[in-house]
């Protein structure tokens, strides 16, 4: 349909392309075998369909909605073709990710007018936080952003290293304290700094992991609270940082933390390595929680603003 306008360059659209091969390979192949044999989209057709999308990642609730959508229009159009079904699926999919404001943007901007604009960066470790803020730091200086990152992940001693040694790649500022420092205090002096070097957006990191898991939902709590004593608005940005190589497991560790911080922009890395790229599309209607980032590479450019006509378009073509 005229709504799956080309909109990236082709470079970038050729990296999501790449990115999403295992994933798209992978659903074809089931997808080609629930309509062998068959030309109308029947209840056979529609059965295999959803075992498709759940073994696909998307998730049960998910594939339900989007099941419930092609009955409406098979009800409504009395017949379709199962030549038919792909594009279907890729406009309700479409559909699906506008109802959580996914998808909308085409560049790494701000569309705010508070200054700085904070995010605060959340995840277990080993989802490719670290490297998802240097990459988003990377893209934001890029596009002549003054950058600051805080360095508040102070559990581990080489969280605090990692992002140094982003901050000197990207050659942007950070602010750190030792190893066991509060993280609250980190937090604090970092929007101090942002605010005398008259930055537009700064980037905290936050520990993955506490000794267990009640302190560290209460150390977000107070890293908040403390940087609103600097800037109420703060942060305007939760971001939760998600592996969608774990497929089911990224559905768990969404449930973990908007359960305990009020997370309002999700970043869904590794879906180079997997054919889970349908975890997007469920964990971004289930939890009704805007997909903003997506990582498709190992490469600085290969974090990407999400966009789910390009996404839907790269996923099922």
């Amino acid at each position: 349909m005229s709504f799956f306008k080309k909109i990236f360059s082709s470079d970038k659209k050729e990296q999501l392309d790449q990115g999403l091969e295992k994933s798209k390979t992978s659903f074809f192949s089931k997808f080609n075998k629930a309509i062998a044999g068959k030309s109308k989209v029947d209840d056979d057709v529609l059965d295999n369909l959803e075992e498709v999308l759940v073994t696909s990642d998307v998730g049960v609730e998910t594939t339900l909605k989007i099941i419930e959508r092609i009955e409406a229009r098979v009800a409504r159009d009395k017949y379709l073709g199962t030549q038919e079904l792909n594009q279907i699926l890729r406009e309700e999919i479409a559909a699906l990710l506008s109802e959580t404001n996914s998808g909308d943007a085409t560049d790494f901007s701000v569309k705010s007018t508070d200054k700085p604009y904070v995010i605060m960066v959340v995840g277990v470790n080993g989802v490719g936080k670290t490297t998802t803020i240097g990459k988003l730091a990377f893209q934001f200086k890029k596009q002549g952003y003054n950058v600051v990152l805080g360095a508040a992940d102070t559990f581990r001693a080489a969280a605090i290293d990692q992002l140094q040694i982003w901050a000197d790649r990207v050659g942007i500022p950070i602010v750190k304290q030792s190893m066991g420092s509060d993280p609250a205090s980190v937090a604090f002096d970092t929007l101090q700094s942002a605010v005398n070097q008259n930055a537009d957006v700064v980037i905290i990191d936050t520990a993955g992991r506490l000794h267990n898991k009640v302190n560290l939902m209460n150390e977000l709590t107070k890293i908040k609270r403390v940087m609103q004593k600097v800037l109420p608005n703060a942060p305007q940005e939760v971001l939760l940082v998600l592996d969608g190589s774990t497929g089911q497991n990224a559905f768990e560790q969404a449930k973990h933390f908007t359960a305990a911080t009020e997370v309002n922009a999700l970043a869904v890395t590794k879906l180079d390595g997997t054919a889970k790229g349908g975890v997007v599309i469920g964990i971004s209607d289930q939890f009704q929680i805007p997909v903003k980032y997506i990582g498709v590479g190992e490469g600085l450019e290969q974090l990407q603003v999400f966009n789910k006509f390009e996404f839907v378009d790269s996923f099922f073509k």
